[in-house]
């Protein structure tokens, strides 16, 4: 590193995302303690390269390319909050992009699956986040649309692309009592979470949201 130069995650970014942090817990003070922790420590601006500290610390979703985004911090927020993580539980993340949310989840303790369609995401996210979260996270590249039944069943399942309508074939790989989260509708999209119970399926709207589709492969 060049004599003077500023660590890749140095006090400007720390004190720019401690500020977005700050005013999310303001917004939302129902948001588990351990959420907030873990946002303040993966650093969001190295997720999204190019971007300047403004950018990556505002409340707001940006591009990151391929015609995919990174979520709005409020929305990862509500969504890894919705999971009910306590550490240990294995998770289905469908929709890797950046690698950001399957960091936020490993902070939390999770041992992640993460599965993207593009495979140029899914290799950049799993170098970045080996490189500035080491967990237990597992990037692979297929079609998040029909889940990952190798590997299944999961603990907590979390898309972050928007399902046209709830995805049956993704609820079928939960375990009993497993948690999905999910962003679900066309024109105007909801973000639900849903309980799977050995006899019956609880399921809450949690507020309107705007994301990406969800692409199958053989659409």
């Amino acid at each position: 590193m060049p004599s003077g130069a500023e660590p890749a995650d140095g006090p400007e970014a720390l004190a720019a995302r401690e500020r977005l942090v700050d005013e999310l817990a303001r917004a939302l003070p129902r948001v588990a303690p351990a959420v907030l922790s873990a946002l303040r420590s993966v650093p969001r601006h190295l997720f999204m390269p190019g971007a300047s500290l403004a950018e990556a610390y505002d409340d707001h979703a940006h591009a990151i390319g391929h015609g995919q985004t990174i979520s709005q911090p409020t929305v990862v927020a509500l969504m890894t909050d919705a999971l009910e993580l306590r550490g240990g539980e294995r998770v289905l993340e469908v929709g890797t992009g950046s690698g950001y949310q399957a960091a936020v989840l490993a902070r939390l303790g999770a041992r992640v699956h993460s599965i993207e369609r593009i495979e140029t995401l899914a290799r950049e996210a799993a170098a970045r986040i080996a490189r500035l979260v080491p967990g237990d996270v597992v990037v692979h590249v297929g079609d998040g649309a029909t889940g990952l039944p190798r590997e299944a069943p999961f603990d907590r399942i979390l898309l972050t692309a928007a399902a046209r309508r709830l995805p049956e074939e993704l609820l079928e790989q939960l375990a009993p009592g497993g948690i999905l989260v999910a962003p679900v509708g066309d024109e105007e999209q909801w973000l639900g979470v849903w309980r799977e119970g050995r006899s019956a399926r609880e399921g809450r709207w949690i507020c309107p949201v705007r994301f990406v589709p969800l692409i199958r492969s053989d659409a």
